[in-house]
């Protein structure tokens, strides 16, 4: 039993009671507090309850939706650089790959949380103390270089996304408003359109403008949960709609090659790395998690829905179009009001997804600048710089 003393004091003064604990049972506490994270137990990792976070099922919708963007489109063209049997071999290979890294990145950001006693941690974060564990003196003298270079690629990265992004929807929505005139209720009658030419694309661009800067005003993943699902719903619609197209009088397959030559497989691991995107996401749904304890298994779901997605559609498109395939498997549609809806679908559903691919610079770029001004002028230089980076993606 712990003894307690009690100290008196003249009349009318407080008692002051002093527990003398002895130290042992927090000794204890904080020795099996460091060996659980050096056993990485995930039950002891520490469990981010946060009333207003996510759900896993949320957390599956934007996981899924930020990697089924415009380069499932050009996956049935990588197969045919890949080869019919290297080109599935290869995607799976990736998925596992880019799983995998993802999986390491979370259990590394999970087990410093663990070990600094925080709620959680981001990429650069992460890097930097990563490096600061480091056996090597001259990494870890220099950790702060590794946060700075991963905040500079994410940027970069997920710019570049929201770049392609702003000329898919300008160039798909040119093509649907030139080709109206010569577009007809039978899909199958299939004939060469004369299109009419329309303004520059750079137009197009600027009409999606103000659409983009209202979008970008919503930096809550709650939120953008919604439109992640407005997304996911457009695209999956769409895909079915070219599923159900392809599908249809698959030609003989036998000539086709098993393995390609290694010039083009370049080209293939060029689209099938730009198909993968979510990886400038992974840590950010971890961390608004209500239970980020589940996430692992929200992300071993979610990479294989994508993965799977990704080998089936890019195959089955290799197989109805052979090589007559196109950049974009839109391109070998038909000319006619059902499968020009696919273009307007995956017009709606990349219009939606432009606010989650915008949320990761925003998150770095944003908090760092208003840390530097007062409040008065916080919300101004939030809206400014949001609105900048839309129109940087539009040149």
């Amino acid at each position: 039993m712990p003894e307690t003393k009690t100290a008196g004091g003249p009349q009318g003064a407080p008692d002051l009671k002093l527990d003398l604990r002895s130290p042992l049972n927090s000794a204890k506490k904080l020795q099996n507090k460091d060996s659980s994270f050096l056993d990485g137990s995930p039950s002891e990792l520490p469990v981010l309850e946060k009333t207003k976070g996510i759900t896993a099922f949320q957390a599956l919708v934007h996981l899924v939706k930020c990697n089924m963007g415009t380069g499932i489109l050009g996956l049935p063209l990588a197969v045919k650089n890949a080869g019919l049997l290297v080109g599935p071999l290869s995607l799976l290979a990736m998925g596992f790959i880019t799983y995998h890294c993802m999986h390491v990145l979370v259990r590394c950001a999970q087990r410093f949380c663990h070990r600094l006693n925080k709620p959680f941690l981001d990429y650069g974060d992460t890097v930097m103390h990563g490096l600061e564990a480091s056996p090597n003196a001259w990494l870890r003298d220099h950790a702060h270089w590794g946060r700075h270079m991963v905040s500079f690629f994410l940027i970069f990265t997920q710019m570049g996304f929201c770049c392609v992004y702003i000329v898919f929807l300008a160039d798909n929505l040119k093509q649907v408003v030139e080709a109206v005139n010569g577009t007809t209720n039978n899909c199958h009658y299939n004939e060469t359109v004369i299109l009419t030419p329309t303004m520059d694309s750079r137009l197009y661009m600027l009409a999606f403008l103000p659409f983009l800067m209202l979008l970008v005003l919503f930096g809550n993943l709650r939120v953008l949960s919604i439109f992640s699902m407005l997304a996911n719903i457009s695209m999956l619609v769409s895909l079915i709609i070219i599923a159900q197209y392809i599908a249809q009088d698959i030609p003989d397959s036998s000539q086709l090659p098993l393995v390609t030559s290694w010039k083009t497989y370049s080209l293939f691991f060029g689209t099938a790395v730009f198909s993968f995107e979510s990886i400038g996401l992974v840590l950010p749904l971890e961390n608004k998690m209500k239970d980020s304890r589940r996430f692992p298994a929200i992300l071993s779901l979610g990479m294989s829905i994508i993965t799977v997605l990704y080998i089936g559609f890019g195959v089955l498109g290799y197989l109805r179009f052979q090589n007559d395939i196109k950049a974009s498997i839109t391109l070998n549609l038909p000319n006619c009001w059902l499968y020009q809806s696919v273009k307007l679908l995956y017009i709606a559903g990349i219009l939606f997804s432009y606010t989650l691919q915008f949320y990761v610079p925003a998150e770095i770029i944003i908090p760092s600048a208003i840390s530097r001004v007062s409040k008065r002028w916080a919300q101004l230089l939030d809206l400014s710089i949001r609105f900048t980076m839309v129109c940087l993606t539009c040149e």
